[in-house]
């Protein structure tokens, strides 16, 4: 199944990696921001990539998931 028919299915509404389909907390992927491939302090954004927070800043993309919203 496909992450729209997820998505429609009623998976939720979080961010997964584009990668492996999982949320930021759970993603064992290789972290690099998208466009400079930076590996400091990348965070998944709202399509499903990594960036680094001035690529972040420049694209205007939000984060994926807040600290205040992951499972303990």
């Amino acid at each position: 199944m496909d992450r729209a028919a997820r998505k429609s299915a009623g998976a939720g509404s979080s961010t997964l990696c584009s990668q492996c389909d999982k949320p930021e907390f759970t993603c064992t992927c290789e972290k690099y921001c998208c466009f400079c491939q930076s590996q400091q302090n990348v965070r998944l954004c709202v399509d499903g990539l990594y960036y680094c927070p001035d690529c972040r800043e420049a694209c205007e993309m939000r984060l994926a998931e807040t600290e205040e919203r992951r499972p303990t």
